[in-house]
């Protein structure tokens, strides 16, 4: 808080204030406002950003670390600058750019929340009881969102939204030789295989029909335009074993599996000992934790609930299931510009990216926040973009920011400020 606090007092900006919200048993909420100059309309925007950061998740490579700055050529490396630490610097350095222009610009506010990584659950509460103080924004820009290159200017057509939780099966109440009781007590990894493929073909990986929506109109276009560009690039992105395939020989099918589809994937497991270490025990229990990604325009508690009912429902062996750590969030699409906004975003795409106009993708990850924002501002046009592209590394070691895309991007967020308070 306190650099990004020294950065900003730097630029000296003309009308610049601060808050600070922070209600007892909530983690800070920091607002900065930037008066409309003169010659500007009544038009409010509002920019999101976040300064709390992911662990470290070491090892780095060789020379890199989290808290050690490295720029290697259009790379920045460190923890948490693309997710999403460049947004106060951008969004004040947009705005600075317009005055040193002597270009007028309508009222801004930049909102820090401080416990995005920990699943913003004070978030509406705070931008409640700092509402007044915000106004009512009519654009809202999110700059916690990616690009899905660094060639042109991108913007979030959707996002999924998830569900997560903690599934355990338990038999026996204690360990015992696998020689012994193999045969007689139910092995647990066994019966949760079974309950996962409830959820989706572990063949396969297509989940079940409860959890699909229907696609909007937009998608399958999108799916055939991303296609040709994901050809270029997928094997450079993703780095796989020797002859190890994707999931689909078909790119649109790819596409819409990662933005437009569920899918479950076991991010944790428990009561497994190291294979190093391990006997010849039939264990106890085994505990998966499960990340469900849904479509976006899936209802979060919905998916979940149809989830839960399949993994305790006529449990093989009369099993015990116990579920945790209920997390869910709804996923989100963007509403479609007014031809006016339109051609803002293609001028200063053309202006800063080669002439070329901007796009949008749809993204296989979660904002759960921006459902709750569109629940907040209601009237408020919100767009969603970013830093986090190829090579970005988000929340993993080597994190890094590209800096020409940032700069370009920046140049862009202040050429759009600047149309819309015209």
């Amino acid at each position: 808080m306190e650099l990004v606090d020294n950065y900003i007092n730097k630029l000296d900006i003309q009308g610049l204030h601060k808050k600070i919200f922070q209600p007892e048993g909530m983690s800070p909420l920091i607002v900065y406002l930037v008066d409309k100059q003169e010659g500007a309309n009544d038009t409010q925007l509002m920019f999101y950003g976040h300064l709390d950061k992911q662990p470290w998740m070491e090892p780095w490579g060789e020379g890199l670390g989290p808290t050690k700055p490295v720029i290697r050529g259009d790379y920045l490396f460190g923890r948490g600058g693309g997710d999403d630490g460049y947004a106060p610097f951008s969004t004040m350095l947009a705005i600075k750019n317009a005055q040193i222009q002597g270009i007028p610009h309508p009222r801004c506010a930049l909102v820090l929340e401080t416990e995005e990584e920990s699943g913003s659950p004070n978030l509406i509460a705070l931008l409640n009881i700092a509402k007044e103080y915000i106004g009512n924004p009519d654009y809202l820009f999110c700059l916690d969102s990616g690009a899905f290159d660094y060639n042109q200017l991108w913007l979030t057509s959707s996002l999924r939204g998830i569900t997560l939780c903690d599934v355990t099966v338990k038999a026996a109440k204690g360990g015992y030789h696998s020689g012994e009781v193999g045969g007689i007590v139910p092995e647990t990894f066994r019966v949760m295989r079974h309950l996962l493929d409830r959820i989706d073909n572990s063949e396969t990986g297509d989940v079940i029909k409860e959890l699909e929506t229907e696609l909007p109109a937009y998608a399958l276009p999108e799916a055939k335009r991303m296609a040709e560009l994901m050809k270029s690039d997928l094997a450079a992105k993703y780095k796989m074993e020797n002859g190890v395939k994707f999931c689909s020989d078909d790119m649109e099918t790819m596409y819409l599996n990662n933005t437009w589809k569920a899918n479950l994937s076991v991010t944790g497991a428990g009561g497994l000992p190291p294979y190093e270490k391990a006997g010849n025990v039939v264990r106890p229990s085994t505990s998966f934790r499960l990340s469900c990604r849904l479509p976006p325009n899936m209802d979060a508690h919905k998916a979940a609930k149809i989830v839960r009912e399949k993994l305790t429902t006529n449990v093989p062996h009369n099993c015990v299931v116990e579920i945790k750590g209920d997390h869910n969030g709804n996923g989100w699409c963007m509403k479609d510009p007014e031809p006016w906004f339109h051609e803002s975003l293609n001028n200063a795409a053309r202006s800063f990216f080669d002439g070329k106009e901007y796009g949008s993708y749809g993204m296989g990850g979660s904002i759960p926040f921006l459902a709750q924002l569109g629940g907040l501002y209601p009237n408020t046009f919100i767009i969603a973009l970013g830093l986090l592209g190829p090579q970005s590394n988000a929340h993993a070691p080597d994190e890094s920011v590209n800096l020409a895309y940032a700069k370009k991007l920046t140049a862009a967020l202040s050429h759009v400020l600047v149309d819309v308070g015209l």
